[in-house]
This record gives C-alpha cells, structure tokens and sequence, in this order.
C-alpha cells in the first residue's frame, strides 16, 4: 500500500513538472541586433536666461532654483537709484517751463490787446507767440524724458522668457548687476536624451532608429529585467569630440527627470544570425536549462546554454548559444 501511494505521488510530481505537449516548432536561424548599453543624459531643448534689462541692485528675487515659472512672471527686480533722483529733477524742470508758460500766456494776452492800439508792433506779437510756442515744446519733450525714465524703472522687472524650471539663480538680492547679465536660467521646450558613443557604431546609427531606456536611476530599478520604454533618435551629429559621437533620442514622459540626470539606454549597433526559442518552451531543473526537442526515439530533453531574452513579433523569446542546432523539433507547451 504504501509504495502504491508513494509511486502514485511521484507520478503526480512528475506530471505537473512535465508541461503539456501543445506543438511543435522547426528551429531555423533568425536575425537578431545586438544592443550596447549606454547612459544618456538628459537636456533640456532650450536653456533660456532671464538677463536684467537695465543695470542697478538686485532687490529682490521670487524663485530658487527647481522653481517652476511661466513666461512673463516676474521673478526678479533690479533698482537704481539714480533714476528717481532723475525723475525729480525732470518734475522740477516741467514746474519750472509751466510757470514760464503762463508768464509767457500773460505776456502775449498783454500784447493782443496793445497792438490794437499801436502801442506793440506786430513783430513783437510775433515773439511772444514764438515764445509760447517754444515753452510748450520743451514740456512736451520733459514729459517725453518723463516717460523714458519711467520705462527705464518699469524694465527693472526681470521676466521669465519661456515656460519651464529654474536650473541656477547666479545673482543673489543685493548684488550689483550689469545691463545683460543673467539672473536665472531655465530650462524649457521638453526634454531629451544625449547619447555619447564610441567613434566605430557611428556608421551604424542614423536617425530613426529605436531604442530602449530604462528606469531614471541607478537602483534596482535601472536593472536589466525592469521595464523598458521605447525612445527613437531623431538627430546624430556629424561632428565627432573625444573620439565619440553625439545622437539625440527623444522619449515620452521625461518632463519630471532632473537635467543631467543619466539613464541607461540600450541601442542598437550591430545584427548577426542567432536560434531563438520561445521563453515557454525552457524548462529548469537543478539549475540546469532543459529544451525538450523531438528524435528518433521521442521527446528528449536537451540541457542548452541559454543567452540574453529578445522579442520577436510580441513574443518572448530566448537566445540559445550551445545544446541545439538549426532544424531541431523543439516541444512547445
């Protein structure tokens, strides 16, 4: 009774780690690409700096640096001083033509009413006129200096150029800045990958071409098991430094990465023939890969070798490198 029971619970052991037999498939070699691993660096499309319009102290600065800003926020204001003493000084030169003006109103209504009686001539009616005229040309052009100075404190706002985030804050409140100089830099229009490879894979890439990127990190995350996203090339630079070529890559969903941030990408440089087997059809007992294929006497199960997962149509699918050749029936569950 009891060895009934124990060959009966070994038969059982043994059909549940037996797959089912479903089909079968003739192996025949496939191309395959070969991948290099490599990290790409992520950048942003534009590096926009907001550069003060007009030199003065910096009095005040509204971001920091990863500062999310839109375009045509103030994020910073620059003083000088000089313009408000510039604007009193313009303020006391328009009260002082205001009361010329009417004195010189009052001088030419005195002279209106003399000439009647030949006690002014017509010449100095003229001047008076002139004189009037001339006084109300010279305020218009203090309003017009008015105005000037005015822009000039207006442009003491320094405004965000484009939509984006805030990389480096070089000027700090209090500091003394310079017509042009750049107060914040941001990054803006999207982020992308750059690719640095070695010289010998530059004939090999061209824009278009797919590639894989993997998590941002560099933890367990960032292993070669995790998920992949799909990224393509869209630029390759003709110009070659440190003996490497530059590629852009653009990927969905990189707007939150850090600029500079590395991630590992994997792209394809060279294909040679290889036998591939479906994930399913691999079965391991003690460590050891098993392939079952179809001979002249049945199924036997063949130990392999097995190389890096590749994909083919959807399906999942294993590199064989040793234990079988083109043309075996391999079992598939």
């Amino acid at each position: 009774m009891r060895n009934a029971l124990f060959l009966a619970l070994l038969l059982s052991t043994a059909a549940a780690a037996t797959p089912s037999l479903a089909g079968e498939i003739v192996l025949k070699p496939t191309t395959v690409q070969d991948m290099k691993a490599v990290f790409g660096q992520v950048e942003s499309r534009d590096t926009a700096p907001a550069r003060v319009r007009t030199g003065g102290t910096l009095v005040s600065r509204t971001v920091e640096e990863g500062s999310v800003v839109k375009a045509g926020d103030v994020i910073a204001v620059v003083a000088d001083e000089k313009l408000a003493l510039q604007l009193q000084a313009v303020d006391a030169r328009l009260k002082a033509l205001d009361a010329q003006l009417d004195n010189a109103r009052t001088e030419l209504e005195r002279g209106q009413s003399l000439v009647s009686r030949g006690a002014v001539t017509q010449s100095r009616l003229d001047q008076l006129k002139t004189s009037v005229d001339v006084l109300q040309n010279q305020i218009e052009a203090a309003k017009a200096d008015r105005a000037v100075i005015e822009q000039q404190s207006t442009e003491g706002q320094v405004l965000a150029p484009k939509d984006g985030r805030v990389l480096t804050v070089p000027a700090a409140p209090g500091s003394v800045v310079l017509p042009g100089e750049t107060v914040a830099r941001i990054a803006a229009g999207g982020y992308f990958l750059r690719l640095a490879l070695p010289e010998r894979h530059a004939a090999r890439i061209k824009a278009g071409d797919p590639v894989s990127v993997g998590e941002r990190g560099l933890g367990p995350a960032a292993t070669d098991s995790a998920p992949r996203r799909t990224g393509r090339i869209v630029k390759v630079y003709p110009e070659l430094e440190g003996g490497r070529v530059l590629a852009d890559v653009e990927v969905e969903g990189l707007g939150d990465f850090f600029v500079g941030e590395r991630v590992p990408v994997w792209i394809p440089v060279a294909e040679r023939t290889a036998l591939t087997v479906p994930a399913n059809a691999v079965m391991t007992r003690n460590g050891i890969d098993y392939v079952r294929v179809v001979g002249d006497g049945g199924p036997l199960d063949v130990p392999v070798i097995l190389g890096r997962a590749t994909s083919d149509a959807g399906d999942k699918r294993i590199e064989v490198l040793s234990g079988l050749r083109a043309g075996d029936r391999v079992v598939t569950p």
